[in-house]
């Protein structure tokens, strides 16, 4: 799965959660998530944030996409 791909993936998963997603930049929506959790993520340089922080806004993307790989695998394991 390249880069575009992943991102693609991303932004349809966080979409189905129920997150503004842009199509063009589905990357973006980290930025949503940020804002949610208080996190003070901006583009550019993020330096400033703390590894706690950084977590807060990475965890819950890549937990939903986690989520829905092991989904995907087991509908793909009863078809067999």
């Amino acid at each position: 799965m390249g880069k575009n791909e992943l991102s693609e993936f991303k932004g349809r998963v966080m979409k189905a959660k129920g997150y503004t997603v842009d199509n063009e930049n589905p990357d973006a929506v980290k930025y949503e998530v940020a804002k949610e959790q208080g996190v003070p993520l901006k583009e550019g340089y993020n330096g400033h944030l703390t590894s706690e922080q950084a977590g807060k806004v990475g965890g819950p993307i890549g937990g939903n996409m986690v989520k829905e790989m092991v989904r995907m695998a087991q509908e793909q394991m009863k078809r067999k």
